[in-house]
C-alpha cells in the first residue's frame, strides 16, 4: 500500500519513522511520501502562500483551491488508484471499520485540512472526508497520522494475523485486562484463571470481561454488540 499526505508542515510527521510503521516501511509493505502543499504554489508567488480571506468575509483564512488541485493530479500520477481524503470535522467519524475499509484499498492520499478550512470546490477531487472525532484542532496533521497509524497496522504482514482480530472495537467490544509479571503486586493478584492453564476457561473469562467492561465504560458500543450478537442468532 501506498500513502501520500499533504500538508504544509510536513516536519510534523517524524512519528510515521518509527515503531510499527516504520518496520512496515522497512519490509516494503507500504510506502509514506509526504508531500509540501507549498511547492504547487503559485511559481510567481515568492512567499508560496496556499491559503486567501474567505468570500463573504469572516475571520481565518481558507486554502486555495489551485494548489490543492495540482497536488492531487501530480500525486494521482504515481499513486493511480489512490483513494483521496480530506481531514475535516464536516467528515465522517473515523472508526476501527473505516480504518479497516480504507486498509484495502491500492492506496491513500490524505489531504491535511487547515486554518478555517477548504476551498468547497476541492471536493470535486476528493472521494471522502474523514474526522477523527467531535472537537476541533489546529489542522489536519494529527488527523492524518491517526488514520495511518490506524490502516497501516491493518496492512496485511504488518502485524500477526490474529492480533487485530480481538483488539478493541473489532466485534464493538472493547479489550480484555491484561496482566504479566510479577503475580503480587502491592497486594493486587493476578486472577487465578489466567494462571490456569485452562485455555478455554481463559478465552471465556476474556470475552466476558471484554462485555462487563465495555457495558461499563461504552455503553453506547455495548448496544451494538449486542444488536450484531442478536443477527448472528438470527
Amino acid at each position: 500500500m501506498r500513502i501520500d499526505i499533504l500538508t504544509i508542515f510536513p516536519e510534523m510527521f517524524a512519528p510515521l519513522e518509527s515503531s510499527i510503521i516504520s518496520r512496515a516501511r522497512d519490509k516494503n509493505l507500504v510506502a509514506i511520501k509526504i508531500w509540501n502543499l507549498r511547492d504547487f504554489a503559485d511559481p510567481g508567488d515568492k512567499h508560496k502562500k496556499v491559503d486567501d480571506a474567505p468570500y463573504g468575509g469572516g475571520k481565518g483564512m481558507v486554502f486555495k483551491c489551485e494548489p490543492l488541485y495540482k497536488a492531487v493530479l501530480k500525486i494521482k500520477k504515481e499513486n493511480k488508484k489512490a483513494r483521496v481524503i480530506l481531514t475535516t470535522p464536516q467528515g465522517v467519524l473515523f472508526n476501527q471499520k473505516k480504518a479497516r475499509e480504507l486498509s484495502r484499498q491500492d492506496g491513500l492520499i490524505i489531504i491535511c485540512g487547515h486554518y478555517e478550512g477548504v476551498d468547497e470546490r476541492i471536493l470535486s477531487v476528493c472521494d471522502e472526508e474523514i474526522s477523527i472525532g467531535d472537537y476541533i484542532l489546529t489542522g489536519g496533521e494529527l488527523p492524518a497520522m491517526v488514520i495511518t497509524e490506524a490502516v497501516v497496522r491493518l496492512v496485511e504482514g504488518v502485524i500477526a494475523k490474529e492480533s487485530p482480530v480481538w483488539e478493541s472495537f473489532s466485534a464493538n467490544l472493547l479489550d480484555w485486562p491484561c496482566y504479566t509479571r510479577p503475580e503480587v503486586f502491592k497486594g493486587m493478584k493476578v486472577p487465578e484463571v489466567l494462571l490456569s492453564g485452562n485455555h478455554l476457561k481463559i478465552e471465556e473469562w476474556r470475552k466476558q470481561q471484554s462485555i462487563e467492561r465495555t457495558k461499563e465504560r461504552r455503553p453506547d458500543l455495548y448496544k451494538k454488540y449486542l444488536k450484531s450478537s442478536r443477527k448472528d442468532c438470527l
